[in-house]
Protein backbone atom coordinates (compact mmCIF):
# COMPACT_ATOMS: atom_id res chain seq x y z
CA UNK A 1 0.00 0.00 0.00
CA UNK A 2 1.62 3.24 -1.05
CA UNK A 3 0.36 7.06 -0.46
CA UNK A 4 -1.92 7.97 -2.95
CA UNK A 5 -4.60 10.85 -3.48
CA UNK A 6 -7.67 9.06 -1.89
CA UNK A 7 -5.43 7.91 1.40
CA UNK A 8 -3.49 10.36 3.37
CA UNK A 9 -3.91 8.79 6.81
CA UNK A 10 -0.17 8.09 7.73
CA UNK A 11 0.64 6.55 11.43
CA UNK A 12 3.23 8.39 13.26
CA UNK A 13 5.13 6.54 15.56
CA UNK A 14 6.46 8.56 18.33
CA UNK A 15 4.05 11.19 17.57
CA UNK A 16 3.38 13.46 20.68
CA UNK A 17 7.14 13.78 20.73
CA UNK A 18 9.03 16.80 19.82
CA UNK A 19 10.24 16.36 16.32
CA UNK A 20 6.48 14.11 15.92
CA UNK A 21 4.54 16.56 17.13
CA UNK A 22 5.99 19.18 14.86
CA UNK A 23 5.29 16.92 12.03
CA UNK A 24 1.90 16.04 12.98
CA UNK A 25 1.60 20.02 12.05
CA UNK A 26 3.67 19.55 8.79
CA UNK A 27 1.61 16.62 7.95
CA UNK A 28 -1.47 18.59 8.67
CA UNK A 29 -0.56 21.28 6.12
CA UNK A 30 -0.01 19.53 3.60
CA UNK A 31 -3.14 17.74 3.66
CA UNK A 32 -2.11 14.33 5.51
CA UNK A 33 -3.92 12.53 8.40
CA UNK A 34 -2.00 11.82 11.12
CA UNK A 35 -2.80 8.95 13.33
CA UNK A 36 -0.24 9.65 16.25
CA UNK A 37 1.24 5.99 18.25
CA UNK A 38 3.08 7.05 21.29
CA UNK A 39 4.05 5.47 24.90
CA UNK A 40 4.05 9.05 26.48
CA UNK A 41 7.55 7.75 28.31
CA UNK A 42 8.71 10.76 27.02
CA UNK A 43 5.98 13.45 26.28
CA UNK A 44 3.03 15.16 27.37
CA UNK A 45 -0.31 13.62 27.34
CA UNK A 46 -1.79 16.92 26.43
CA UNK A 47 0.84 17.37 22.89
CA UNK A 48 -2.51 15.68 20.95
CA UNK A 49 -5.02 18.34 21.67
CA UNK A 50 -2.29 20.75 21.22
CA UNK A 51 -1.44 19.69 17.39
CA UNK A 52 -5.07 19.70 16.76
CA UNK A 53 -4.56 23.12 17.72
CA UNK A 54 -2.02 24.50 15.54
CA UNK A 55 -3.65 22.99 12.86
CA UNK A 56 -7.08 24.01 12.80
CA UNK A 57 -7.76 20.17 12.85
CA UNK A 58 -8.66 16.79 14.63
CA UNK A 59 -5.88 14.46 15.23
CA UNK A 60 -6.35 10.65 16.14
CA UNK A 61 -4.04 9.37 19.25
CA UNK A 62 -3.73 6.33 20.65
CA UNK A 63 -1.27 5.58 23.29
CA UNK A 64 0.82 2.66 23.18
CA UNK A 65 4.32 0.78 22.29
CA UNK A 66 5.80 -0.11 19.33
CA UNK A 67 7.05 -3.37 20.96
CA UNK A 68 3.25 -4.18 21.22
CA UNK A 69 2.17 -6.34 17.99
CA UNK A 70 -1.00 -6.40 18.99
CA UNK A 71 -1.59 -2.56 19.64
CA UNK A 72 -0.06 -2.24 16.49
CA UNK A 73 -2.12 -4.93 14.76
CA UNK A 74 -5.59 -2.49 15.97
CA UNK A 75 -4.18 0.47 15.09
CA UNK A 76 -3.30 -0.78 10.99
CA UNK A 77 -6.81 -2.50 11.10
CA UNK A 78 -8.54 0.54 12.72
CA UNK A 79 -7.27 3.37 10.42
CA UNK A 80 -5.53 1.54 7.15
CA UNK A 81 -2.66 4.32 7.17
CA UNK A 82 -0.86 4.46 3.56
CA UNK A 83 2.45 4.98 5.23
CA UNK A 84 4.34 5.23 8.46
CA UNK A 85 6.43 7.94 9.68
CA UNK A 86 9.08 6.01 12.50
CA UNK A 87 9.95 8.98 15.18
CA UNK A 88 9.88 6.69 18.25
CA UNK A 89 12.94 5.91 20.27
CA UNK A 90 15.23 6.75 23.19
CA UNK A 91 17.52 9.10 22.57
CA UNK A 92 20.00 10.31 25.22
CA UNK A 93 23.39 9.59 24.43
CA UNK A 94 24.48 9.48 28.24
CA UNK A 95 21.65 7.12 28.96
CA UNK A 96 22.55 4.66 26.33
CA UNK A 97 25.70 4.44 27.23
CA UNK A 98 24.59 3.47 30.96
CA UNK A 99 21.80 1.07 29.95
CA UNK A 100 22.83 0.02 25.69
CA UNK A 101 20.41 -3.19 26.30
CA UNK A 102 17.44 -1.02 26.95
CA UNK A 103 17.93 0.99 23.60
CA UNK A 104 18.76 -1.89 21.65
CA UNK A 105 15.37 -3.39 23.02
CA UNK A 106 13.26 -0.67 22.74
CA UNK A 107 14.61 1.00 19.28
CA UNK A 108 15.64 -2.19 16.99
CA UNK A 109 13.59 -4.46 19.17
CA UNK A 110 10.52 -2.21 18.16
CA UNK A 111 11.30 -1.30 15.09
CA UNK A 112 11.36 -5.29 14.37
CA UNK A 113 7.72 -5.28 15.78
CA UNK A 114 6.80 -2.62 13.59
CA UNK A 115 8.06 -3.63 10.27
CA UNK A 116 6.23 -7.09 10.51
CA UNK A 117 3.13 -5.42 11.59
CA UNK A 118 3.18 -3.26 8.79
CA UNK A 119 4.26 -6.04 6.68
CA UNK A 120 1.12 -7.89 8.15
CA UNK A 121 -1.17 -5.27 6.83
CA UNK A 122 0.27 -4.56 3.72
CA UNK A 123 1.76 -0.87 4.25
CA UNK A 124 5.24 -0.60 2.75
CA UNK A 125 6.28 3.22 2.91
CA UNK A 126 8.32 4.17 5.78
CA UNK A 127 9.92 7.56 6.91
CA UNK A 128 12.57 6.40 9.76
CA UNK A 129 13.74 8.97 11.97
CA UNK A 130 18.15 8.07 11.59
CA UNK A 131 20.81 10.42 12.69
CA UNK A 132 23.88 11.98 12.02
CA UNK A 133 25.12 9.95 14.99
CA UNK A 134 25.76 7.01 12.31
CA UNK A 135 28.49 8.95 10.55
CA UNK A 136 30.41 8.73 14.49
CA UNK A 137 33.33 10.81 14.23
CA UNK A 138 33.62 12.07 10.38
CA UNK A 139 36.62 12.22 8.91
CA UNK A 140 35.68 15.46 6.75
CA UNK A 141 33.07 17.94 6.95
CA UNK A 142 30.33 18.92 5.60
CA UNK A 143 29.55 15.30 5.79
CA UNK A 144 28.06 13.52 2.87
CA UNK A 145 25.53 10.83 2.54
CA UNK A 146 28.68 8.79 0.85
CA UNK A 147 30.51 9.25 4.48
CA UNK A 148 31.73 6.27 5.91
CA UNK A 149 29.22 4.73 8.71
CA UNK A 150 30.18 4.12 12.38
CA UNK A 151 29.34 5.17 15.68
CA UNK A 152 30.83 6.22 19.29
CA UNK A 153 27.89 5.35 21.56
CA UNK A 154 24.97 2.96 21.63
CA UNK A 155 22.24 5.24 21.01
CA UNK A 156 24.11 5.86 17.16
CA UNK A 157 23.75 1.74 17.12
CA UNK A 158 20.39 1.47 17.26
CA UNK A 159 20.15 4.14 14.27
CA UNK A 160 22.60 2.24 12.51
CA UNK A 161 21.37 -0.75 12.89
CA UNK A 162 18.00 0.28 11.96
CA UNK A 163 19.72 1.28 8.52
CA UNK A 164 21.28 -1.66 8.26
CA UNK A 165 17.71 -3.71 8.99
CA UNK A 166 15.73 -1.45 6.40
CA UNK A 167 18.34 -2.26 3.84
CA UNK A 168 18.06 -6.15 3.90
CA UNK A 169 14.18 -5.68 4.39
CA UNK A 170 14.69 -3.28 0.78
CA UNK A 171 17.28 -6.06 -0.71
CA UNK A 172 14.84 -9.03 -0.21
CA UNK A 173 11.34 -6.78 -0.88
CA UNK A 174 12.10 -3.96 -3.30
CA UNK A 175 8.56 -3.03 -3.78
CA UNK A 176 9.39 -1.29 -0.20
CA UNK A 177 9.93 2.67 -0.36
CA UNK A 178 12.18 3.41 2.44
CA UNK A 179 13.59 6.48 3.92
CA UNK A 180 16.16 6.92 6.26
CA UNK A 181 16.18 10.77 7.05
CA UNK A 182 19.63 11.32 8.64
CA UNK A 183 19.29 14.59 11.59
CA UNK A 184 21.79 16.92 12.54
CA UNK A 185 20.30 18.63 15.50
CA UNK A 186 16.87 19.96 15.44
CA UNK A 187 15.75 22.85 17.59
CA UNK A 188 13.58 25.50 17.98
CA UNK A 189 9.64 25.35 17.74
CA UNK A 190 6.40 26.21 16.15
CA UNK A 191 6.12 30.18 15.48
CA UNK A 192 2.79 30.34 17.23
CA UNK A 193 4.80 29.53 20.18
CA UNK A 194 2.03 26.72 21.50
CA UNK A 195 4.25 23.86 20.59
CA UNK A 196 8.23 23.00 21.18
CA UNK A 197 10.84 21.14 22.96
CA UNK A 198 9.70 19.98 26.46
CA UNK A 199 12.28 17.71 27.76
CA UNK A 200 11.57 15.42 30.98
CA UNK A 201 13.42 15.63 33.75
CA UNK A 202 17.29 17.31 32.70
CA UNK A 203 17.16 18.18 28.83
CA UNK A 204 19.46 16.01 26.85
CA UNK A 205 20.07 18.80 24.40
CA UNK A 206 22.05 22.09 24.47
CA UNK A 207 18.85 24.28 23.18
CA UNK A 208 16.56 23.42 25.48
CA UNK A 209 18.97 23.46 28.01
CA UNK A 210 20.07 27.08 27.27
CA UNK A 211 16.19 28.13 27.13
CA UNK A 212 15.73 26.62 30.87
CA UNK A 213 18.75 28.62 31.68
CA UNK A 214 17.27 31.94 30.22
CA UNK A 215 13.61 31.39 31.36
CA UNK A 216 15.16 30.72 35.16
CA UNK A 217 13.88 27.00 35.57
CA UNK A 218 18.28 26.33 36.01
CA UNK A 219 20.67 28.21 37.01
CA UNK A 220 23.80 27.64 34.78
CA UNK A 221 24.36 25.66 31.52
CA UNK A 222 27.37 23.31 31.47
CA UNK A 223 29.22 23.37 28.30
CA UNK A 224 31.14 19.66 27.99
CA UNK A 225 34.24 20.87 26.86
CA UNK A 226 36.17 24.04 25.88
CA UNK A 227 38.93 22.24 24.66
CA UNK A 228 37.78 20.75 21.17
CA UNK A 229 39.68 21.74 17.92
CA UNK A 230 37.03 24.48 17.05
CA UNK A 231 37.76 27.72 16.75
CA UNK A 232 36.27 28.44 20.08
CA UNK A 233 37.30 25.73 21.93
CA UNK A 234 33.38 24.21 22.21
CA UNK A 235 31.78 21.86 19.99
CA UNK A 236 30.29 22.72 16.22
CA UNK A 237 27.12 20.89 15.52
CA UNK A 238 24.59 21.76 12.54
CA UNK A 239 21.30 23.43 14.33
CA UNK A 240 18.37 22.83 12.27
CA UNK A 241 14.85 24.20 12.99
CA UNK A 242 12.69 21.58 13.42
CA UNK A 243 9.87 23.24 11.18
CA UNK A 244 12.46 22.67 8.47
CA UNK A 245 13.03 19.48 9.63
CA UNK A 246 9.71 18.12 9.63
CA UNK A 247 8.62 20.07 6.10
CA UNK A 248 11.36 17.54 4.38
CA UNK A 249 9.70 15.08 5.78
CA UNK A 250 6.87 15.64 4.32
CA UNK A 251 8.97 16.30 1.01
CA UNK A 252 10.42 12.81 1.29
CA UNK A 253 6.74 11.13 1.80
CA UNK A 254 6.08 13.09 -2.26
CA UNK A 255 9.00 11.56 -3.25
CA UNK A 256 7.46 7.62 -2.09
CA UNK A 257 4.82 8.62 -3.62
CA UNK A 258 6.20 8.30 -7.07
CA UNK A 259 7.45 4.44 -6.57
CA UNK A 260 9.57 2.67 -3.95
CA UNK A 261 13.05 3.02 -3.35
CA UNK A 262 15.81 3.08 -0.37
CA UNK A 263 17.49 6.77 0.51
CA UNK A 264 19.86 7.78 2.69
CA UNK A 265 19.37 11.85 3.19
CA UNK A 266 20.94 14.43 5.55
CA UNK A 267 18.61 16.95 6.58
CA UNK A 268 20.59 19.63 8.11
CA UNK A 269 21.65 23.33 7.04
CA UNK A 270 25.41 22.92 5.98
CA UNK A 271 26.42 25.17 8.78
CA UNK A 272 28.32 24.52 12.23
CA UNK A 273 27.42 26.92 14.63
CA UNK A 274 29.65 26.09 18.11
CA UNK A 275 28.29 25.80 21.64
CA UNK A 276 29.36 29.39 22.48
CA UNK A 277 27.77 31.02 18.99
CA UNK A 278 24.96 29.23 20.16
CA UNK A 279 24.84 30.89 23.38
CA UNK A 280 25.51 34.03 22.18
CA UNK A 281 22.71 33.94 19.07
CA UNK A 282 19.94 32.69 22.32
CA UNK A 283 21.09 35.85 24.64
CA UNK A 284 20.44 38.27 21.62
CA UNK A 285 17.05 36.76 21.13
CA UNK A 286 15.56 36.13 24.65
CA UNK A 287 17.57 39.35 25.80
CA UNK A 288 18.34 37.16 28.90
CA UNK A 289 21.66 36.37 30.27
CA UNK A 290 23.03 32.36 29.95
CA UNK A 291 25.83 31.81 32.50
CA UNK A 292 27.68 28.56 32.12
CA UNK A 293 30.35 26.70 33.06
CA UNK A 294 32.96 25.31 31.04
CA UNK A 295 33.28 21.46 32.50
CA UNK A 296 35.05 17.61 31.28
CA UNK A 297 33.84 16.24 28.08
CA UNK A 298 30.89 13.75 28.01
CA UNK A 299 32.03 10.27 26.62
CA UNK A 300 30.60 9.72 23.03
CA UNK A 301 31.13 13.70 22.56
CA UNK A 302 32.91 14.62 18.95
CA UNK A 303 34.93 18.12 17.82
CA UNK A 304 32.51 19.17 14.76
CA UNK A 305 29.45 17.32 12.95
CA UNK A 306 27.88 19.56 9.70
CA UNK A 307 25.87 18.27 6.84
CA UNK A 308 26.16 18.58 3.40
CA UNK A 309 22.88 18.89 2.50
CA UNK A 310 23.32 18.34 -1.43
CA UNK A 311 21.35 15.72 -2.16
CA UNK A 312 18.19 16.81 0.13
CA UNK A 313 17.83 19.35 -2.53
CA UNK A 314 18.35 17.49 -5.44
CA UNK A 315 16.21 14.35 -4.61
CA UNK A 316 13.95 16.58 -2.64
CA UNK A 317 13.61 20.01 -3.63
CA UNK A 318 13.79 21.08 -0.16
CA UNK A 319 16.79 22.99 1.86
CA UNK A 320 16.47 24.38 5.13
CA UNK A 321 15.28 27.99 5.50
CA UNK A 322 15.89 29.71 8.89
CA UNK A 323 18.85 30.68 9.95
CA UNK A 324 19.72 30.55 13.96
CA UNK A 325 18.53 33.89 14.69
CA UNK A 326 14.82 32.83 13.62
CA UNK A 327 15.58 29.37 15.75
CA UNK A 328 16.25 30.95 18.80
CA UNK A 329 13.81 33.53 18.58
CA UNK A 330 11.12 30.58 18.16
CA UNK A 331 12.64 28.35 20.74
CA UNK A 332 12.58 31.96 23.23
CA UNK A 333 8.60 32.75 22.17
CA UNK A 334 8.22 28.75 23.12
CA UNK A 335 9.98 28.69 26.81
CA UNK A 336 8.98 32.14 27.53
CA UNK A 337 5.17 31.56 27.24
CA UNK A 338 5.05 28.10 28.14
CA UNK A 339 7.91 28.10 31.33
CA UNK A 340 7.06 24.91 32.77
CA UNK A 341 6.65 23.12 28.83
CA UNK A 342 3.17 21.45 28.77
CA UNK A 343 2.66 21.45 32.72
CA UNK A 344 2.41 18.06 33.34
Amino acid sequence: MSPNATNRKVLVTGGAGYIGSHACVALCDAGYQPVIYDNLCNASRHVPARIAEVAGVPVDFVQGDIRDADGLRGVFREFEPCAVIHFAGLKSVGESVREPGRYQDNNVGGTHVLLRSMDEAGVRTLVFSSSATVYGDPDVVPITESAPVRTTNPYGQTKLDIECLLGELYEASPDWGIACLRYFNPVGAHPGGRMGEDPSGIPNNLMPFIAQVAVGRRERLQVFGGDWPTPDGTGVRDYIHVMDLVEGHVAMLRLLERGPGLHHINLGTGRGVSVLELVRAFEAASGRSVPYDIVARRPGDIAECWADPTLARSRLGWRASRDLAEMCADAWRWQHLNPQGYGD
